[in-house]
């Protein structure tokens, strides 16, 4: 009977042993995706890019992250040096892409690219792609949606909410000029409805569009098409907007 027993507590020790050295099953995201937003159907481009943020956010730590279109992603490669000098202590990444619309960045965020990181603040500008083909409510509520995305899954980051910039008469892909007066109207329309987001504690606004014109126009030195700051550009908007950001970066 003693023998028995003991044979049966030895075989239940080996099995715990082995339980214990099996490899565990692979950790799942910390949040799943919910459905929000749509990606980009752009040959690759748009999911190469995305696969890249999030292999970003896995390298290490990120205080500061700026989020948003192609006017984003032109740090990159327009002020890298202006970039580096401005923001490289902040371990900082740029999550943006080129021809993104607010449901393209959200579906982003809600596919990993808030995941790994814990930004102090989230530099966020969206929505002047959605312009020509949205109202100002539409693109305001797609908006919000990011903001509460965010909220969600990085409730510690404040956010810097950026008016959409203004933007200039540009050629159509069919040579004609857009209408840029019917866009401005609906970007106006929008950064209305966004300085009502501003709570004064996690989501801050900020209307830097001013400093980009002369006379009420865009000076090419600028914006040399109207839409996409030069080295020139990006320094204006550096300068303006370091007096917030500097406070909300020395924010516990």
């Amino acid at each position: 009977m003693l023998q028995h027993l003991i044979r049966a507590l030895a075989t239940l020790s080996a099995l715990a042993l082995l339980l214990g050295c099996a490899t565990p099953p692979a950790a799942s995201s910390a949040h799943s995706p919910t459905g929000l937003g749509s990606p980009k159907n752009d040959g690759g481009i748009f999911q190469s890019k995305h696969a890249a943020f999030l292999r970003r956010a896995q390298e290490g730590p990120v205080d500061l992250l700026f989020i948003g279109d192609s006017i984003t992603e032109g740090w990159a490669h327009r002020a890298p040096a202006l970039w580096q000098q401005q923001y490289g202590r902040y371990h900082p990444a740029n999550f943006g892409i080129g021809g993104d619309r607010v449901e393209h960045l959200l579906w982003r965020l809600d596919n990993g690219e808030l995941e790994h990181i814990r930004p102090r603040v989230i530099v966020l500008l969206i929505g002047t792609n959605n312009s020509a083909s949205q109202t100002a409510p539409q693109i305001t509520a797609g908006i919000r949606q990011i903001l509460d995305l965010i909220a969600s899954r990085q409730p510690q980051s404040k956010v810097l909410l950026l008016a959409v910039f203004p933007r200039g008469p540009r050629k159509a892909p069919d040579g004609r000029f857009e209408d840029n007066a019917q866009r401005m109207q609906v970007i106006h329309a929008v950064n209305a409805a966004l300085a009502r987001f501003d709570d004064g504690q996690r989501v801050r606004f900020l209307d830097i569009g001013a400093h980009f014109l002369r006379d009420g126009q865009i000076p090419p030195e600028l914006m040399p098409d109207q839409l996409h700051p030069s080295l020139a550009g990006y320094r204006i908007w550096a300068e303006a907007m370091q007096p917030l950001l500097g406070d909300m970066l020395a924010q516990p």
